[in-house]
């Protein structure tokens, strides 16, 4: 199993991104790899936010042999000392250490940021970065609001950089290959997507507040966020349930799959949306939904949905995450892993496409390492090639704007009209107060 493992992580590398040589994966050594390309040949590499999912993607950033990781960006002194420890060991360099990731912009040697930071800071650093001259590697979702979307879309244009959402899904080849067979008419038209996460996450309870932990700079851990006093439930992980910071689990999970069904589809921005949902299963901090239904309608008449239970983890066709795509002949799911299966209309499995790799969805900060090179690679090679990205942010931003108009939706209780020219809401002024969003002072500026 570990040959094939092996063999498959060899072909999928070269075959994807067309490279010389493969990217550096676990099983092999790092270092054996660290002189293939002179240094100066490869790409600087500024990692924001290093604590788990940001530490696993770091290192996965170190582990090719195509770029050096020299800048450790984070809030946290301790996350970002093991982080510059862990990443040592891979690539025998140790990245320098700055709480303020704007030093690392200001180094000229510096090519690409990569933002695995909490969700408030995406949209804002990849601007920032784009200004700074840099290229991004930009976590899902996106943007923390729909206007921060945008910004970082036209940004991008603007300053002609790369930037690629890590919807990684977007590069792993039985999951490019389903969408192929989808689009070929495997099942016929596809009308109907359904999507879903499920997860038995504990309480969060209820925070005190107390005085910030002399590790952790959390003046600038808000940064563009209006601020809120330091509470001892909300670093790590939990700011993802509070609307000042986070998304929830709509944006947090839904995105990657969502994406998906909007990939399958053929779609781009809606033309209703409604969405119900609450906090059901416990009484404490948390201010997202644990349960939300997030209904997107098309004018293609075609519809998708979106179901999320944070709190409650029975699967959905046998799978934690996934989207099943039903269409005038059978029906297609992708579920977590790098594989997919197709049935017809009488139920009866009538293909199945295994990926030979495991994958932990419930994982938190590293589901799939050696599959997400192949989007790190993408992203290299359009830096280097001018190779089309698999997700830029383009795509990315509409993918994110659609959980993101389900979450308007269900915050104002309204259905919402969308115009399908280009996923803005209409005629809600209720609505729009959650288009945008309000800035601590000073901030607001940087981003335009």
């Amino acid at each position: 199993m570990e040959n094939k493992r092996r063999d498959f992580i060899k072909k999928a590398a070269l075959g994807a991104s067309s490279l010389s040589i493969g990217g550096v994966l676990p099983g092999f050594s790092a270092k054996s790899y660290g002189n293939i390309i002179g240094s100066n040949e490869r790409l600087k590499v500024a990692c924001m936010g290093v604590n788990s999912r940001g530490y696993s993607v770091g290192s996965n950033f170190a582990l090719q042999s195509n770029c050096d990781v020299v800048y450790s960006c984070d809030v946290d002194k301790r996350a970002s000392a093991k982080f510059i420890t862990g990443i040592d060991k891979i690539q025998n360099r140790k990245p320098k250490h700055v709480m303020d990731f704007r030093e690392a912009l200001d180094d000229k040697n510096v090519d690409i940021l990569v933002v695995t930071a909490p969700d408030h800071w995406h949209a804002p650093a990849a601007i920032m970065a784009c200004k700074a001259g840099k290229h991004v590697y930009l976590e899902k979702p996106a943007s923390h609001n729909p206007k921060e979307g945008e910004l970082a879309v036209a940004a991008s244009i603007k300053y002609d950089r790369v930037v690629q959402m890590g919807n990684q899904r977007r590069s792993w080849p039985n999951v490019v290959k389903g969408i192929k067979d989808l689009k070929e008419g495997i099942i016929g038209r596809p009308y109907f997507a359904k999507t879903w996460y499920t997860n038995n996450r504990p309480t969060i309870g209820k925070g005190k507040v107390t005085e910030v932990p002399d590790w952790l700079d959390y003046e600038l851990w808000q940064g563009p966020a209006p601020r809120e006093a330091f509470r001892d439930n909300l670093i790590h992980y939990n700011w993802h349930w509070f609307w000042n910071w986070g998304t929830g689990e709509a944006l947090n999970n839904g995105t990657h799959f969502v994406d998906l069904a909007r990939w399958g589809l053929g779609v781009e921005f809606p033309t209703k949306v409604s969405s119900n949902g609450g906090r059901y299963r416990y009484d404490d901090d948390w201010e997202t939904p644990d349960t939300q239904i997030i209904n997107l309608e098309f004018d293609n008449n075609s519809l998708m949905t979106w179901e999320g239970r944070s709190c409650n983890g029975r699967s959905v066709e046998g799978s934690s995450v996934g989207v099943m795509f039903y269409g005038e002949n059978g029906s297609l799911v992708i579920e977590s892993g790098n594989s997919y299966k197709v049935y017809d209309l009488n139920n009866k499995l009538i293909k199945a496409e295994d990926g030979i790799e495991e994958i932990n969805a419930n994982n938190l900060s590293d589901p799939s390492q050696f599959l997400d090179i192949l989007h790190i690679q993408n992203f290299f090679d359009a830096i280097r090639k001018g190779t089309p990205l698999n997700s830029d942010i383009d795509g990315g931003h509409k993918s994110t704007l659609l959980v993101q108009l389900g979450n308007i939706a269900l915050r104002s209780g309204q259905n919402l009209k969308i115009d399908s020219k280009n996923g803005h809401i209409l005629d809600n002024k209720e609505a729009m107060k959650y288009w945008s969003r309000e800035y601590a002072p000073g901030w607001e500026q940087l981003l335009y």
